[in-house]
């Protein structure tokens, strides 16, 4: 079976992700599509705006045959760790193509950066200190935008493998928040957020009306009450803190009594907004540089949702001895016990109800979507 996948967060899912799955399957001739999306947390280092269960679903209602869960490890890191963790993912899949978006839509400027010895994460930063680029490079302007590294990433990742690119350009900005047909998802989740119109920008909308959103900023109790009560020792053993950052985000949370404060002071040319937030993401969840070193190679396909093109290919790959996690116990438990606990902090800001329906659903099998 021919398959393509779509590595995503769809945080949440709008008409784009419809587009591109759609033009991913005629561009790939794909007769099933794979989505490899983070679950609760996304790259940004924040939470996603609804459970993974409910994009997932989303997912397959809008031309998705299976999702795969992408772990927490790599959902909520830089570009690099998050393309490299994506495309293990779809190599143990033993995917044919990748389809991914791009603001430049140049798939051969992409690959001629891409072969440069540049990690994808300090592309900036080289290019302020004046490092020479192919000239490729000068079209696509002097900073690049995230779904162009994020395209870059997956470019180096996949060397050495078969697994043929496919590059589909983006109609609308990624940081754009004007909420329109074919909006952003963070127009989508500012909109819910400011409760207006949606515009018929996503095909999850009376899903969306029925949900429980989460925000970042939810979670600013807790993590300032960890940072001040945390020994600066303690602090340095989680995973992703160095350079002094701990002693940084302590002395801004003694100060800031709010979220947006706090992340902003915390902000400079040394410490990214990016970097803030997923060393704090790491802090809160107790991840270690230890725990980190220990987990086993990753080496299973979580299944999230699936249809029935899934489901036939899902039996293609047991016949190949592919490793399927079909139930969360058959996850390795190193990487089981870290979602369970990723899943735990997550829904500590919701009610009850829905805390307990989603940490449910955490046990449980894949959902099979007709």
């Amino acid at each position: 079976m021919q398959t393509c996948g779509i590595i995503s967060e769809y945080n949440p899912f709008h008409n784009g992700h419809a587009y591109q799955i759609q033009e991913a399957r005629k561009m790939s001739k794909a007769e099933c599509m794979i989505a490899v999306m983070s679950g609760n947390f996304v790259q940004r280092g924040e939470p996603a705006i609804i459970d993974k269960w409910k994009r997932a679903e989303a997912a397959v209602l809008n031309g998705i045959d299976i999702v795969i869960e992408l772990p927490y490890l790599y959902a909520t890191q830089s570009a690099s760790h998050f393309a490299n963790g994506g495309i293990t993912v779809l190599k143990h899949a033993g995917a044919d193509a990748i389809c991914f978006g791009s603001e430049c839509g140049n798939l051969e400027n992409l690959q001629e950066i891409a072969d440069t010895p540049v990690n994808p994460d300090h592309l900036h930063e080289a290019l302020n200190t004046g490092m020479s680029y192919p000239k490729a490079y000068s079209l696509l302007t002097s900073n690049m935008y995230p779904n162009d590294l994020l395209a870059v990433s997956y470019l180096r990742a996949i060397r050495g493998t078969t697994i043929k690119p496919y590059l589909l350009q983006r109609t609308s900005g990624y940081l754009d928040e004007t909420i329109q047909a074919n909006a952003s998802a963070m127009a989508i989740r500012k909109a819910l957020k400011e409760k207006v119109s949606l515009q018929n920008s996503t095909p999850m909308e009376k899903i969306l009306q029925n949900s429980v959103f989460v925000y970042p900023e939810m979670y600013y109790s807790y993590l300032r009450t960890f940072l001040l009560t945390s020994s600066v020792k303690r602090l340095e053993e989680f995973f992703m803190f160095s350079e002094g950052i701990e002693n940084h985000l302590v002395k801004n949370a003694k100060q800031y009594e709010n979220y947006a404060d706090f992340l902003s002071a915390c902000t400079s040319y040394r410490y990214t907004a990016s970097r803030v937030r997923r060393s704090c993401l790491q802090a809160m969840n107790q991840v270690t540089k230890t725990e980190v070193q220990n987990l086993p190679v990753y080496e299973c396909l979580r299944v999230l949702a699936f249809n029935d093109v899934g489901r036939k290919w899902l039996a293609e790959q047991r016949k190949k001895e592919t490793h399927i996690a079909a139930k969360f116990a058959d996850v390795p438990f190193p990487w089981r016990q870290l979602e369970y606990r990723t899943t735990l902090l997550y829904t500590s800001v919701l009610p009850e109800e829905e805390r307990d329906r989603i940490l449910n659903l955490e046990i449980q099998g894949a959902h099979y979507i007709k």
